[in-house]
């Protein structure tokens, strides 16, 4: 409970400390099921073998990448929150593991949305083009999975030279100094509007003009039996299963990536 006495504000530690409770507990939520969630989509598809085919290993892919996001980011945030400290390791470990950290743990963002293109594009093949060769064969997906992580490296490697240790009143922090990377190239600010754009804006345009396309392919489609009551309704269920999945992977992908991009 607040309190105001003579114009000050203060706040009772009891409140401090049942907040921390409550962050650390939601941190830990996220890292189980996150863990566990993605984790089990891996397994699964290696175990099943009906099911490796293209878009499962690209969504292993991506739950694969995923991972990267809780496992290194959650423990620093704990580490801050229950202990106050910014950075616990010093010397030449703790300054490489300054650049790993936020480089790392940033890839998840690209690949993720590479993986949901390729998924987009796999099945744009399938419904339009049902009788010809797959455009993203099985032998090709390993090419296009190591592809997205190539692009993810590159565009994020400036946080490899960009993050160092920095030493305020005896305590560490690992911080970006952008300055140093871009001089009078460019700024950091010009570098994240074209990652915004590139991984946020045009994916979002992509995925809604794909799966239009496949919607409306799948709307004017002539089937066999057509004038079959039965094969209408059948029709007409995969064609709502189908918008709902669309709607589902562009709506989610819009309220899970903006804000990841927006941490950076």
């Amino acid at each position: 409970m607040n309190t105001t006495t003579n114009g000050s504000s203060c706040s009772s530690p009891l409140d401090s400390t049942a907040g921390i409770i409550g962050q650390s507990f939601i941190y830990c939520l996220i890292f189980v099921v996150s863990l566990v969630g993605n984790s089990f989509i891996g397994i699964v598809v290696y175990k099943t073998q009906t099911l490796r085919k293209p878009i499962n290993y690209f969504i292993v892919n991506m739950a694969i990448s995923d991972l990267l996001y809780p496992i290194i980011f959650i423990p620093w945030n704990l580490t801050y929150l229950l202990l106050d400290m910014a950075w616990l390791i010093g010397g030449p470990l703790g300054q490489a593991l300054c650049k790993v950290v936020p480089f790392a743990g940033n890839l998840s963002v690209p690949v993720s949305v590479q993986s949901l293109l390729l998924i987009a594009v796999d099945r744009l093949g399938a419904v339009v083009f049902p009788l010809r060769s797959p455009l993203i064969s099985s032998k090709m997906c390993p090419f296009f999975i190591l592809a997205t992580w190539i692009v993810a490296i590159a565009v994020y490697s400036p946080y490899l030279f960009a993050f160092k240790l920095v030493e305020y009143s005896g305590e560490m922090a690992c911080e970006g100094s952008w300055d140093d990377v871009f001089r009078e190239f460019s700024s950091f600010a010009n570098y994240f509007t074209a990652s915004y754009a590139v991984f946020l804006y045009v994916p979002t345009v992509l995925l809604v003009i794909l799966y239009s396309i496949i919607v409306i392919k799948l709307k004017t489609q002539k089937l066999p039996g057509e004038r079959s009551d039965n094969v209408e309704r059948q029709r007409a269920n995969r064609n709502r299963n189908v918008l709902k999945m669309a709607i589902a992977i562009v709506v989610g992908f819009v309220f899970a990536g903006y804000p990841r991009v927006l941490s950076i």
